[in-house]
């Protein structure tokens, strides 16, 4: 993973000596239950967690050395425990295979990872549940195919990205629980040479649940689904930052990135002012979605486990899971210190001509008698008039001098139409809806 878009909590999930303490608490554990059961004498489990609670250094550069040599990293992690803890070593990963550890390793990690991603979404709900309730009633346009359509309000637009960063998190429970199972079931998973208590003990200690049925490797639709999940909430993340980029543009300019003191946005065009966060943004978000392909690539392997998945996963079970914090964290930073220009937004919605308020009347003159086509054609020939001219006419204006207009409706029909606050009536239903 890139440092620079990596944050130390997420990162420590992944680092080689992480894993090999996961490693260790899966054997100890089934060491543990096996001497429980009587298959192994008490003083097994008792010599590895005596050597455990002394907190030992895991020497890494030792291990990945034994595994130069060996070219199999679980049995150079086995040997080197074996060297630390002596002769009672000998009775780990008895009637275990080497899925069994890598597999549930990597639910613990991935299940940690959501756990801090979890926590993401929470402060990103956070701001943007502060910035709607803000801009609740702050009028702005709203846009269709990037056009002015009709008004709204900048806070239903916030409460709007709640509303999906909710259902991202509903999503990332649900891809956490699929994807925190254990499996000690060893060789193609049929437990014939340990006991099924020994899985369900592992997985008690581990906050994960048994795997129902394993091929010797957890089935890979459950990491397919969980990487995916992923990859939604990172296009909910390029949505959000595309729609803070278009508003940034000069020519919107109706919010914008925090620009903070001295920073520069050019190197050669001192009054630039980019939106560079967001920007970055789409960037996590392509790579973020580019590891779900692989992911559904790994669901199939030959005659049911072989280990092509493995090399993939250790790729996009970091880099994904980094990415992805990094990227929420720095969307809900954008989202807290976004500069938000209620007047700007005052003056594009006004700078054509009332044109916004067309379905308005469009509308009434068909309450009033009027076929809808007719009606339409009387509000577009107007409205047109008013787009041709850039925004130097005035729709309401128009409509009032129309003859077939002022015959259907009278001025002060035509005139309430025009009102900006109606469109706003039914705001706190939709932020009741969201918010609860």
């Amino acid at each position: 993973m890139v440092p620079r878009y990596a944050r130390p909590a997420m990162s420590a999930i992944w680092e080689p000596e992480a894993r090999y303490r996961i490693w260790f608490e899966i054997e100890a554990h089934a060491t543990q239950k096996l001497g429980e059961l009587g298959v192994v004498p008490e003083s097994g489990p008792k010599a590895l967690w005596d050597w455990w609670n002394t907190n030992p250094e895991i020497d890494v550069p030792a291990i990945d050395a034994k595994e130069a040599v060996l070219k199999h990293d679980v049995i150079a992690f086995l040997d080197w425990v074996a060297e630390q803890v002596g002769p009672e070593a000998r009775f780990m990963h008895q009637g275990m295979t080497s899925s069994d550890v890598l597999d549930t390793t990597l639910a613990v990690q991935l299940a940690r990872a959501s756990d801090i991603l979890l926590e993401d979404l929470d402060a990103l709900l956070a701001a943007l549940k502060r910035r709607a309730e803000e801009h609740k009633y702050t009028p702005t346009i709203g846009r269709s195919h990037g056009i002015h359509a009709e008004p709204t309000t900048f806070g239903l637009k916030l409460a709007q990205a709640y509303a999906e960063f909710d259902r991202c998190k509903t999503r990332l429970i649900a891809a956490r629980a699929e994807i925190a199972t254990c499996a000690i079931s060893g060789a193609v998973g049929t437990f014939a040479n340990i006991n099924p208590s020994v899985e369900a003990y592992v997985a008690e200690q581990l906050g994960l649940t048994p795997e129902p049925v394993s091929t010797q490797v957890i089935p890979r639709d459950r990491h397919a689904m969980y990487f995916s999940t992923l990859a939604v909430i990172a296009s909910s993340i390029e949505r959000l930052a595309v729609e803070i980029r278009h508003l940034q543009r000069t020519e919107v300019l109706e919010a914008e990135e925090y620009f903070s003191p001295g920073q520069k946005g050019s190197s050669a065009m001192p009054h630039k002012r980019n939106p560079i966060l967001t920007e970055n943004l789409t960037g996590q978000a392509r790579m973020i979605r580019g590891y779900a392909m692989p992911a559904l690539e790994n669901v199939a392997l030959w005659h049911e486990r072989d280990i092509s998945h493995s090399s993939v996963e250790r790729f996009i079970g970091p880099d994904a899971t980094i990415t992805l914090d990094f990227a929420l964290a720095r969307l809900t930073g954008v989202v807290d210190k976004l500069l938000i220009y209620p007047e700007r937004m005052q003056k594009n919605m006004d700078r054509m001509g009332g044109l916004i308020h067309s379905q308005r009347v469009l509308l009434a003159l068909t309450q009033a008698g009027i076929t809808r086509d007719n009606a339409y054609r009387l509000v577009q020939r107007n409205a047109m008039k008013v787009w041709e001219s850039d925004g130097a006419l005035s729709l309401l204006e128009l409509l009032k001098q129309d003859e077939e207009v002022t015959a259907a409706l009278s001025v002060e029909e035509i005139e309430s139409r025009f009102d900006l606050d109606y469109h706003f009536k039914e705001v706190d239903h939709i932020f009741d809806r969201v918010f609860g």
